[in-house]
C-alpha cells in the first residue's frame, strides 16, 4: 500500500515531467515549423530536413504518449487507484514506480502485454 507521502511524492514527480514534456513539444514543434518554414524557401537541405523530421516526430510521438501516460497516472492518483496493476489489479511494486512513475502493469503482467504485443 502507498502512503500519502509517498503519493505525493509520485504525483510531484509526474507533474515536473508532465512539464518538462509540455515545454520539449512546445519547442520542438515550433523548431518543426521554422524548419518547414525555411524548408520552402531553401530546398538544398530538403534530405537533411526530411531525415532529421522523420527522427523529430518519431520523438514528439514518444513523448505525447508519454504524456498521455502521464495523465492517466495522475487520474488515478485522484481516483485511488494509482499503483494498481490494471490486469490482474494487484498493487504494483514500489521499485517499479520508482523507475516508471507512471507504470499500469505490474512486472508479470507487463511481461504478458509485451508478448502479445509482439505476437500480433
Amino acid at each position: 500500500m502507498l502512503t500519502k507521502d509517498k503519493l505525493n511524492d509520485f504525483k510531484e514527480k509526474l507533474l515536473k515531467r508532465k512539464v518538462k514534456i509540455g515545454k520539449n513539444l512546445r519547442e520542438t514543434t515550433s523548431e518543426l515549423n521554422g524548419m518547414i518554414a525555411e524548408e520552402l524557401n531553401d530546398n538544398v537541405d530538403h534530405a537533411y530536413l526530411s531525415t532529421g523530421s522523420i527522427v523529430d516526430s518519431a520523438i514528439l510521438e514518444q513523448q505525447e504518449s508519454e504524456l498521455a501516460e502521464i495523465e492517466l497516472a495522475l487520474d488515478k492518483i485522484k481516483n485511488e487507484t494509482y499503483g494498481v496493476c490494471e490486469m490482474c489489479e494487484e498493487p504494483i511494486g514500489i521499485d517499479r514506480l520508482n523507475v516508471k512513475n507512471f507504470a499500469r502493469f505490474c512486472i508479470t503482467c507487463r511481461e504478458i502485454t509485451e508478448k502479445e504485443q509482439h505476437h500480433n
